[in-house]
């Protein structure tokens, strides 16, 4: 038996790449799964169910409240409850800030934040109206935020702002719903997927190996027992934000505060600018000591944008 037997979940984005792997990968560990996306859904839940399990598939756009809610409905129609959701529909894209549109910024901001607030209004709202009528939850709301946003990439203003408000989301929100049963944590992955096949840095780093027997560490399966263990109730955490490949999870620290510059008489201008230089240094040697994930990618990807960006020219006006 799974971990998720007896559970009804939700996977966003379940069409293709990293969805496409949790919604199997929560079917074998016991989970009903609704499959939602743009367009493909039919196929994975298809699948599914070749595999002995119930799933159904539901074309949305889950950036529409109304489509979310129907999604939720749906779930709740077929399946008889709502335990998990999986918030991981999402566009890519990258473009240098300076020769970003208005239209671009919209909808990165539609396809990778709003992809994840109105599921979960949707969902929330449903397992307000259980506690509300007495019944218990035991819920699990699990969305997909990115080290582009975290961490920084260069060329993804756009994307790392969603995906990083897609974090603070989560952080938040679980700190609202602890009361209700409701658990809410975040993933940042980092996989083979067709949002990664931009840039040939990226390409040939998360490269499959040669031999096919050999540990895949980039495969996005990779990434989905993670998601499915946060989705059970075994899982005791809610507030959380993990990055998560292949032979590697970690888990972020977040905003935090390191060297610090106190002082017992108002702020001058010109302590600040005596004082403040060494504590910026040591920030910065601290945080060297402990370099992000895939820290060397992410060097590597910025010099590749930024030198085709050079290239190009400036923007035109």
């Amino acid at each position: 038996m799974g971990m998720l037997e007896g559970r009804v979940a939700i996977v966003t984005g379940a069409g293709s790449g990293i969805g496409r792997e949790h919604a199997r990968r929560l079917a074998a560990e016991g989970a009903s799964v609704v499959a939602c996306d743009l367009r493909g859904s039919a196929n994975v839940a298809t699948e599914i169910r070749a595999g002995g399990r119930p799933a159904i598939g539901m074309d949305a756009n889950c950036a529409v409240w109304a489509e979310a809610e129907a999604v939720v409905a749906a779930a709740v129609d077929t399946f008889g409850a709502l335990h998990i959701l999986v918030n991981n529909a999402g566009v890519g894209g990258g473009r240098m800030f300076a020769e970003m549109s208005e239209a671009e910024w919209e909808a990165s901001i539609t396809g990778n934040l709003r992809t994840a607030v109105a599921p979960t209004r949707a969902a929330v709202g449903y397992w307000r109206t259980e506690a509300q009528a007495g019944r218990p939850v035991k819920a699990s709301v699990i969305s997909t935020s990115s080290g582009a946003g975290l961490v920084g990439n260069v060329g993804q203003s756009h994307y790392g702002a969603a995906k990083a408000a897609v974090a603070a989301m989560t952080v938040i929100v679980a700190k609202e719903l602890e009361g209700l049963g409701v658990r809410l944590n975040a993933v940042a992955p980092a996989a083979r997927t067709p949002m990664s096949s931009g840039n040939p840095v990226v390409v040939e780093m998360m490269r499959a190996p040669d031999d096919p027997d050999a540990f895949d560490a980039w495969h996005p399966r990779e990434v989905s027992p993670l998601v499915a263990y946060l989705a059970s109730e075994a899982c005791p955490w809610s507030g959380k934000v993990f990055h998560a490949r292949g032979g590697l999870i970690a888990c972020f620290q977040g905003w935090s505060l390191g060297p610090s510059l106190t002082s017992d008489r108002p702020w001058t201008t010109a302590d600040i600018a005596e004082r403040l230089p060494a504590v910026v240094a040591e920030a910065e040697r601290l945080a060297a000591q402990s370099a992000p994930p895939n820290d060397e990618m992410r060097r590597r990807l910025a010099e590749s944008v930024l030198a085709r960006a050079a290239a190009a020219g400036p923007a035109k006006q």
